[in-house]
């Protein structure tokens, strides 16, 4: 993965196994802190991600078009932020990606599956609150 530092602007590459954990940019030495965002994954980014953190992942599996992906959305954000350095959480566009979602058969949107070590730990479709994505990626 490729992060730009905050502070300098210097793009950083990070160990998907690294993303949870505070890592100091090369150039300037600042702290770049665990994500707390959601991150928008290709099937790239995804494979290596699954395949290679040892934090468990929360995919919300959405598409533009859908009113209740657009609710669930702040949940999302909400739940990476409360898991910086805990868990991952990636987006996944099923209208640009639909293999990925072929992969976890998602048929309804949103939809969301938590992987621990590459292997599926919970899926469940709808808009859920942040607490309950929360307690899923503690459970995992």
């Amino acid at each position: 993965m490729v992060i730009a530092c905050s502070s300098c602007g210097r793009k950083n590459r990070i160990k998907a196994a690294d993303l949870g954990r505070t890592a100091r940019c090369g150039a300037c030495k600042t702290a770049i802190a665990p994500l707390s965002a959601p991150l928008d994954a290709d099937p790239a980014m995804f494979d290596e991600l699954v395949a290679q953190a040892d934090l468990p992942i929360l995919v919300d599996f959405w598409a533009a078009w859908c009113g209740p992906c657009r609710m669930a959305a702040p949940e999302v954000q909400r739940t990476a932020a409360a898991m910086a350095g805990q868990a991952l959480v990636l987006k996944v566009d099923t209208e640009r990606y639909p293999e990925l979602a072929a992969r976890y058969r998602v048929e309804g949107i949103p939809n969301f599956v938590v992987l621990k070590g590459g292997k599926l730990i919970f899926q469940q479709p709808g808009v859920a609150p942040s607490s309950e994505m929360v307690n899923w990626l503690r459970s995992a």
